[in-house]
């Protein structure tokens, strides 16, 4: 008997069930940098809103290594009365872009511990940040400016480390992550455009998603938290965030699928410290968009490529923008299930 086709599908699933599960919390959340100014110190929160896609719960079936890389880009603005705090600057009239770069190793070393699957990764952001200010209020010793300021950097951020369990019962997938922010990326003091954080931070997400394989209907919804750090140079302490997202997908081929997407944001604590001189500054915010993917082959290994767009409203003490992000996921080995014997 020729057991060939059933390991090839099973590489094919893993990679299915890989993007979503490298790709979301660890890649992009990496990427906050100075792209989205929302209630944070410099717009920066170590989660990326709309990383929880299809598949959210879902971890690679087979153990191995495995690589995503992702470009993203995002440009957003606020009006001139918005005001920010943003490397110890208060702005207003403040627009944003940026281009980056992010690459992620994902090991999964187990996939049968007590039934739950093992994964431990870390990613490292590279990119361009483009952060003009219509109007510098106060520097960052809090003399008095008034003037317009642009900033422009290609920088490296900080390492982002990820670790999650995920469990499989049937349709159903569940999974438990975390997110650890290491602030030894390239900071640049007092300046607007940033991709480090500069700060410890901590995330903990839990994510449900019911995959029909037989069907093609991928439903999925990831919720979590994220505890931030002080940044010791702004004494800036960004409070305690919330995440809701969720996601609905349909696979027309065994290569072809497309879904739609949402996210909530919300900040449950306010800002503190001498740094955070326009108080609490608690913010919000509400996104829709869509993703595709297209599933195929690199050689003899099966690889995903995946891209997202979204659009923000209802936004409250952040810029509002649009993003777009192309994902491929790779793996580098997988450890592919035994022949049966004759």
């Amino acid at each position: 008997m020729d057991f060939a086709p059933n390991i090839q599908s099973a590489g094919r699933s893993a990679i299915r069930r890989l993007a979503p599960a490298l790709g979301a919390g660890l890649l992009l959340a990496a990427m906050a940098g100075a792209q989205q100014a929302q209630a944070s110190e410099g717009g920066a929160s170590l989660y990326l809103l709309g990383s929880g896609g299809p598949g959210a719960a879902i971890l690679p079936p087979l153990k191995g290594v495995y690589f995503d890389n992702e470009v993203y880009y995002y440009k957003g603005s606020g009006s001139g009365d918005k005001r920010f705090t943003v490397g110890g600057n208060v702005v207003a009239g403040l627009n944003a872009k940026i281009l980056a770069d992010f690459a992620t190793v994902l090991w999964v070393p187990e996939t049968n511990l007590g039934g739950a699957t093992i994964a431990i990764g870390g990613a490292l952001p590279v990119g361009n940040a483009d952060v003009d200010a219509s109007t510098v209020i106060t520097g960052p010793r809090g003399n008095s400016i008034g003037r317009s300021a642009s900033d422009s950097a290609t920088v490296i951020g900080d390492p982002i480390i990820t670790a999650a369990l995920g469990w499989k019962k049937g349709d159903w997938n569940y999974q438990v992550s975390t997110l650890l922010n290491v602030p030894i990326g390239d900071y640049r003091k007092d300046e607007l455009a940033n991709l480090a954080f500069h700060r410890w931070a901590f995330d903990t997400s839990l994510a449900i998603s019911w995959h029909d394989e037989k069907s093609g209907w991928d439903v999925s919804g990831k919720g979590g938290l994220t505890a931030n750090g002080e940044n010791p140079h702004t004494d800036y302490k960004t409070g305690a965030e919330m995440h809701l997202e969720a996601a609905v997908e349909k696979a027309f081929s065994p290569k072809w699928s497309a879904g739609l997407q949402a996210y909530y944001f919300k900040q449950v604590s306010g800002d503190s410290g001498l740094g955070a001189k326009l108080g609490s500054f608690q913010g919000e915010a509400t996104g829709v968009g869509a993703t595709a993917a297209y599933n195929f082959k690199i050689g003899h290994m099966p690889a995903t490529l995946r891209a997202r767009a979204f659009t923000e409203f209802n936004v409250t003490n952040r810029l509002e923008g649009d993003s777009f992000w192309l994902g491929l996921t790779v793996p580098f080995s997988m450890k592919m299930p035994a022949a049966a014997p004759n």
